[in-house]
């Protein structure tokens, strides 16, 4: 097989592989992704090893593996966004199925990377009405969505700022959940009739690491242990800065007096 061809073969699929990752997949996911693209090229020996941090490929065109190549990829910011994921699987679906060249494979899977998210006014407002529906689920009253809605909006508009600034999320986290608390502390002193915790409760739902905790299970019951145990870690480490911001919050708050 051409050198030349190998190398782009080898480079697409890291690159589809890198896209999953940093998007949320899982590990069994963006392996057999990036298999199937190797075979379909006519790359007979493909060996894949991901984790939530690196992806790592080696690939040869004969069995004794003397041509082989092998490329590292470091995987430093992951986020959750299962359109992309949806994306890199209907076009995976197509490569395999239809006579689309390499070279017009990397352009679609550019297209897919480059697609920027919602706006950032729709994401606030949705960062919102989930503070405020959760508040209304766990026992809060029409007052307390609303201010489960300010709160929910105050906090994530900090939280873009920090995501601007690289922040990392443990600190993310911990500040974000501090500002929502503390609105909900004084808003329930100033409103009568209100309850913080309910209010609390709803706003910590917009960082609760979901998608974290449903992969590592999902990479645990497909034997990728090392994967399911960074990111149960991960998840466990972030619901603990969401829990530390709030009861440094609410601990700041009792010893300035206000009442609880």
């Amino acid at each position: 097989m051409d050198s030349t061809y190998t190398n782009k073969v080898l480079k697409l699929a890291v690159y589809a592989g890198e896209i999953m990752m940093r998007n949320g997949a899982e590990i069994y996911r963006v392996e057999d992704t990036i298999v199937r693209i190797c075979t379909v090229c006519g790359v007979s020996h493909t060996e894949v090893f991901a984790t939530p941090t690196g992806v790592f490929i080696s690939i040869a065109s004969d069995s004794t593996e003397i041509s082989a190549k092998t490329y590292i990829k470091r995987i430093r910011a992951v986020t959750t966004d299962l359109s992309k994921i949806s994306r890199i699987n209907r076009f995976s679906r197509e490569f395999v199925s239809t006579d689309m060249s390499v070279d017009e494979a990397m352009e679609v899977l550019k297209s897919i990377d480059e697609k920027r998210p919602y706006p950032e006014p729709v994401r606030l407002l949705g960062a919102a009405l989930v503070a405020s529906a959760f508040c209304l689920i766990f026992d809060g009253g029409v007052f307390d969505a609303v201010i489960a809605f300010i709160a929910g909006s105050a906090s994530y508009v900090l939280s873009l700022l920090l995501d601007r600034y690289g922040i990392n999320y443990f600190i993310h986290g911990l500040l974000c959940c501090a500002v929502a608390s503390a609105i909900a502390l004084a808003a329930t002193e100033v409103v009568p009739g209100t309850s913080y915790m309910p209010i609390i409760i709803g706003t910590l739902m917009i960082y609760v690491p979901g998608v974290a905790i449903t992969n590592s299970i999902r990479d645990f019951l497909t034997g990728d242990m090392l994967s399911g145990l960074a990111r149960m870690t991960e998840a466990v480490l972030t619901a603990a800065s969401l829990a530390t911001g709030s009861g440094i919050a609410i601990t700041l708050w009792h010893l300035m007096g206000g009442g609880i």
